[in-house]
């Protein structure tokens, strides 16, 4: 898109961000309205004033992030040549905006020496990305990227080229190359304590446990929210439109859904008891352990993508790669996953901490999307509107 726009402008253009999405389903497809800025004055285009419904587009939001604004942007990319320069590798070419999204964005940096990377997040409800690469790192450093420069303050983060591609679709030895390595990072940092030191999110099964009443609580709230709403739209069909809102979306939830969520809520101490009775350590968890965030170039796979990174059980990477692989690989996965685990932990249950682990991992997801709905702006929300509803669903499916 940007190289259309580019050449319809005559000048290099990059996304700022969503502004407004219309249809689809689920958060995909449908008419996408985007802020695209000129980093230059542009020469193919006649210019012209913008009226009052462009200025609001393009006016102040309530929880924007700082790079999704024309300054911030530039801002970022500035701190990201100003950081190449200061290791000794110049940018050599033009900036390349290779994704944008409600999360983050990723750039691409050419240098004399090879690509780096520009990656920009929400310091508001994701890790410090360096800090977490640098405690896996300080283990395995083939294991993680290697970090330029990091400004947590703001959610920038500069990284050198990790060669290869994504693993999606991870071969036999893709996955022996990277599962039992993860583990030994994981078992290393829980057993000399620097996991429990880090400053994590703190995402072990008792946080989970107790954290998830209340974001049901929210959820009926924002049902009997909607659901006034849309009476009021009824009554007034004119209102809403008149007042330039939104109704609530509601939680998704149904009445029963709900009231079998706080039914295993009431459960969960149990599980949490019996889930620690496995025996694995409370440990730094990725967050985000799916083979698209594994990169190989024939070679034992890099692992990338830390903003999710917590402290937590295990078993919550363990699971992650499940809904992204056929049966034949998870098989081998969770294979891979519980012997590692047995082999740092004798006498420990890891195929039964997987099994009793999915309930509260599909809640720790749901916490994990509402975080993302709390910090983005209104526009951004129908990518992520359904998520804790479609994980509580979930929990509620394998809790039986």
């Amino acid at each position: 898109m940007t190289e259309r726009v580019s050449v319809e402008a005559g000048v290099p253009v990059m996304v700022v961000r969503l502004v407004s999405v219309t249809g689809g389903e689920g958060g995909h497809g449908g008419h996408t309205v985007y802020h695209v800025e000129a980093l230059e004055r542009p020469t193919a285009l006649l210019p012209r004033e913008a009226g009052p419904e462009v200025a609001a587009l393009l006016g102040p939001a309530e929880r924007r992030a700082d790079w999704a604004t024309p300054d911030g942007l530039r801002a970022a990319v500035e701190w990201a040549e100003r950081a190449l320069a200061a290791a000794g590798r110049p940018l050599g070419g033009p900036v390349e905006q290779v994704r944008t999204w409600n999360l983050s964005g990723l750039f691409r940096l050419p240098t004399a020496a090879g690509p780096t990377w520009l990656k920009v997040i929400n310091p508001a409800f994701n890790s410090r990305e360096g800090e977490a690469i640098a405690l896996f790192g300080a283990v395995d450093p083939a294991l993680v990227p290697p970090v330029l420069a990091a400004d947590a303050g703001r959610g920038l983060l500069l990284l050198d080229e990790v060669p290869g591609e994504d693993c999606w679709g991870p071969s036999a030895e893709e996955v022996a190359g990277v599962v039992p390595r993860l583990v030994a990072v994981q078992a290393t940092l829980a057993a000399d304590g620097r996991a429990a030191a880090a400053g994590l999110r703190d995402r072990t099964p008792r946080a989970v446990a107790a954290a998830v009443g209340g974001l049901l609580d929210r959820l009926a709230a924002e049902s009997a929210a909607s659901v006034d709403a849309d009476a009021a739209a009824d009554a007034d069909p004119g209102k809403d439109a008149a007042a330039g809102t939104t109704p609530a979306a509601g939680s998704g939830l149904t009445a029963e859904e709900l009231a079998a969520a706080r039914a295993l809520v009431e459960r969960l101490p149990a599980l949490v008891e019996e889930l620690a009775a496995c025996g694995l350590p409370e440990t730094v968890v990725h967050g985000d352990f799916h083979p698209g965030n594994w990169r190989s170039d024939g070679t034992p796979p890099v692992v990338v993508d830390y903003a999710d990174t917590c402290l937590g059980h295990p078993a919550m990477d363990g699971l992650r790669p499940r809904a992204f692989v056929d049966a034949e690989r998870w098989t081998q996965l969770a294979g891979e996953w519980a012997r590692a685990w047995r082999a740092h932990v004798p006498g420990c249950a890891p195929e039964r901490a997987l099994e009793l682990a999915e309930p509260l991992f599909h809640l720790g997801y749901a916490l994990r999307y509402q975080e993302f709905l709390d910090h983005i702006e209104d526009s951004e929300r129908p990518y992520h509107e359904g998520d804790p509803a479609s994980e509580i669903r979930r929990a509620l499916e394998v809790a039986g």
